[in-house]
């Protein structure tokens, strides 16, 4: 059944909020619907404060993490342990896991994992630049925090043998208190807390 607008604008403002991960389009009418009831001023102010968030936000240039700056304020933090890296998937999993307050090191964001049927590749993540961090010394460990999924555990081994040379450097893979294949920013705050502190040795088999 084809749904029927009173307005053509309104139909274009369903469509693109029908295009948001999880959003159908009675759920974007509804949406669409509640922006109409709202004051014109507060309607701008949402759609400015979107339009900046999508033209001024950066990528941290050390770990790749969302920030309103070059750097971010975890890595221009001065307390945090810079010796070790926490490495992640996502910017969802940097929040998840500082939700945890039981890290005091530093992150870094790959972006994805390696998936082939994905068409997702070693050279489409932030591997490389995981690596140049590596071999600039100071690194003491690197913390895999990936989801325990066939891909993070695909990534989690290439990772191994591409830092392999650096043999000063220690590689853990967060404990297995995460159910296999649990994606990390779903995991509950006490389970991933314990998987940091309880970290193992990655063995690279």
């Amino acid at each position: 059944m084809i749904e029927q607008y009173p307005s053509e604008l309104l139909e274009k403002a369903v469509q693109e909020f029908s295009k948001l991960p999880g959003v159908g389009r009675k759920t974007a009418l509804r949406l669409v619907l509640h922006l109409l009831r709202q004051e014109t001023d507060e309607v701008l102010q949402f759609t400015e404060t979107i339009a900046r968030m999508r033209q001024e936000v950066k990528r941290c240039s050390v770990c790749h993490n969302i920030s309103d700056s070059e750097i971010c304020p975890i890595c221009s933090d001065p307390r945090r342990d810079e010796s070790i890296i926490c490495v992640v998937e996502n910017i969802q999993d940097v929040m998840a896991v500082e939700n945890t307050q039981q890290y005091q090191g530093v992150y870094h964001v790959l972006g994805g994992v390696i998936s082939p049927m994905d068409g997702v590749g070693p050279a489409d993540l932030e591997i490389d630049s995981l690596v140049e961090r590596v071999k600039e010394g100071g690194v003491k460990e690197v913390i895999l925090a990936l989801s325990s999924t066939m891909e993070g555990d695909t990534t989690n081994f290439y990772i191994f043998r591409k830092l392999a040379p650096y043999t000063d450097v220690k590689l853990s893979i967060i404990a297995r208190g995460i159910s296999v294949g649990d994606e990390l920013e779903y995991t509950d705050e006490v389970t991933l807390g314990r998987s940091i502190l309880n970290r193992t040795p990655f063995e690279g088999h």
